[in-house]
């Protein structure tokens, strides 16, 4: 509490009596150019193709980062897409179509990149507006508001050149913009700084619980009885707990899922064709991509290329042993194919049969492992979270000046 108040103090003071001009964007840049698409102009990831084409999927946090699945361009479609963009260190990036907003600064000339036409270049006059002041700026919530009115198209959404030309700027000392950046970069870096701990964490923790996981779940071939996947689990086809309506929403109580990454694709108020796993757990399985949950819980599913996974018999096979096995199996696809697996593929697959005893002793142990890795990056995400909620508190603070009300 004492930290928020001499921050608030902070702010009161540094921005007390400070005159503040309200200009155009258009009156504070040099230009406002786009990059190019390829089209007829060039082709993406040639054999000689080494350089880096940024989309808005590349600008993340305030920063450029090359993915492993960012599109390639040669140096010829290098040198064609600068002679439109020419960007330069201290440029603005800021995403004009598709996700409008997001922003990024250029820290050096880039030599081995460039960017896509829905992407924009801004540049400054930095003698009467920063670069990181005004990177900021575009996060603001008055400046988001303002331009999102602008907004147009549909399904692919833009906010035009000419429209962004015209957003009303605050435009304080330079020496007040700088502070303001200072301040906000500090929030942004211990943010970004908290997101590597948490990839950090979060891959050593899962590098930690699949080797002890194997390690519980690899038996020698005489040392326990051996059966095939189909001999111990049911199958049942999805068909009956279909949702009806893709109209999700927070305020309904049964989850809709999927055995992907989404996992909970939202909510939906149908009583109908529930499946009641609070009364018998169960794995979906994806019959294409092979993915898989344990559910525990009631819910619906959206799609029918899925299997719900029982045990024949829990006495004998207990499904959570056989969950935690399933996810010790690589992906046995032939070149990943796309057809179903559970039968032609999975349900033959040989499963260890320890004894129950061993099968709940087993479980027991990954459970506790499962919930510990889980525990330390729920913590992480809230913590992140909660320092991204006072960034934009700050950013709000900091950048919310009062118009002068024209007579």
């Amino acid at each position: 509490m004492n930290d928020r108040l001499n921050m608030q103090n902070s702010i009161a003071k540094l921005l007390d009596n400070v005159i503040v001009e309200w200009k155009t964007l258009g009156e504070v840049i040099k230009s406002l150019k786009t990059g190019l698409n390829p089209r007829n102009n060039f082709k993406l990831n040639t054999s000689d193709a080494m350089n880096f084409y940024i989309t808005v999927r590349e600008i993340q946090n305030g920063k450029i980062v090359f993915l492993d699945k960012t599109d390639k361009i040669n140096n010829q479609a290098l040198e064609l897409i600068n002679n439109r963009s020419n960007l330069e260190a201290g440029d603005i990036l800021f995403s004009g179509t598709g996700t409008v907003g997001k922003t990024a600064v250029i820290d050096e000339k880039p030599k081995n990149w460039n960017i896509k036409e829905g992407v924009y270049v801004i540049k400054p006059v930095q003698e009467i507006v920063i670069s990181k002041y005004l990177s900021h700026l575009f996060n603001s919530q008055d400046i988001v508001n303002e331009y999102s009115k602008k907004i147009v198209g549909s399904p692919v959404i833009s906010l035009p050149m000419s429209e962004l030309k015209k957003i009303q700027i605050p435009i304080p000392p330079l020496h007040i913009q700088t502070e303001i950046a200072r301040i906000l970069d500090s929030f942004t870096a211990f943010t970004a700084e908290l997101t590597a701990e948490l990839t950090a964490e979060s891959t050593a923790r899962k590098k930690q619980y699949n080797y002890y996981r194997d390690q519980l779940l690899t038996f020698q071939e005489d040392e326990v009885e051996w059966k095939a996947l189909g001999e111990v689990v049911n199958y049942e086809q999805p068909t009956k707990y279909l949702v009806k309506s893709t109209s999700y929403s927070d305020k309904f109580k049964t989850p809709v899922l999927t055995a992907g990454k989404t996992f909970i694709l939202g909510f939906t108020d149908e009583i109908d064709g529930i499946y009641k796993a609070s009364e018998t757990p169960v794995i979906i399985f994806d019959d294409f991509t092979t993915a898989n949950k344990w559910v525990d819980f009631n819910f619906k599913v959206k799609s029918s290329a899925m299997k719900m996974i029982t045990s024949i018999d829990e006495s004998k096979y207990l499904l959570k042993y056989i969950y935690y096995w399933l996810n010790t199996l690589s992906d046995t696809r032939a070149n990943h194919n796309h057809k179903r697996q559970w039968i032609s593929n999975f349900a033959n697959k040989k499963v260890p049969i320890p004894p129950l005893k061993e099968q709940a002793r087993i479980v027991e142990i990954l459970d506790k492992f499962d919930a510990l890795t889980n525990s330390i990056t729920e913590g992480l995400l809230r913590e992140i979270a909660l320092r991204q909620k006072q960034y934009e508190y700050y950013r709000n603070l900091l950048l919310d000046f009062p118009k002068v009300q024209e007579s």
